[in-house]
């Protein structure tokens, strides 16, 4: 059911319907990528291959189409009985990582395939409940990723917050008051203190 790379689990009303999840590899510009996909095999397997499908976008193969491939049902010519779903997932990844173009490839860049990484987790959970019900694992690690990105995010929010705080305002005089009032003050002050000096001379 596992290895490092492929997740495979049957649909349980269509035992010949299978779905996979192919995690992209590191240094590869699907590197942190989930594409979510099917094989549909035919009531002859394994005598016959069967069709493949990617969902997720992912800048190489057009979502949701039926994939031109050496062991995929358009080339029942080539195919190998003896060849067993991982080897079908494989031979789709090793194919992934190639150039060459098939019937149900694109061609895209470098930077687009990133993006699309990047985004291929939310993509599949936001989009594709057959990935949410057979995947359950993918879905909690969305929502632990997405717990953390908002944690984040607050956190950067308080300390902008804190750094762009004002100081404490200063009390200042009302400058409603007519200048010459203070001047009158001053001046009381002024003979009130002289007064107060000859009193004790």
């Amino acid at each position: 059911m596992r290895d490092p790379v492929l997740t495979v689990v049957p649909n349980e009303k269509n035992m010949l319907e299978v779905h996979y999840v192919l995690e992209g590899s590191k240094g590869t510009p699907y590197e942190g990528g989930v594409y979510h996909g099917k094989l549909i095999f035919p009531k002859e397997y394994p005598l016959k291959p069967p069709g493949v499908i990617m969902n997720t976008p992912s800048g190489r193969f057009t979502p949701g189409r039926r994939l031109c491939l050496s062991m995929s049902d358009f080339h029942p010519e080539s195919w190998n009985p003896m060849w067993s779903v991982s080897t079908i997932l494989t031979g789709l990844y090793s194919f992934m990582l190639d150039t060459a173009p098939t019937l149900g490839s694109v061609d895209t860049s470098f930077a687009k395939k990133r993006q699309l990484a990047e985004a291929s987790l939310q993509y599949n959970v936001t989009r594709d409940p057959v990935f949410c019900k057979l995947f359950p694992e993918y879905l909690e690690r969305y929502q632990e990723e997405k717990k953390k990105r908002q944690a984040a995010a607050a956190a950067a929010d308080i300390s902008v917050g804190i750094s762009s705080e004002q100081p404490a305002q200063q009390v200042n005089v009302r400058p409603d008051l007519p200048q010459g009032v203070f001047a009158t003050i001053a001046g009381v002050v002024a003979i009130l203190s002289i007064v107060v000096a000859v009193r004790f001379l």
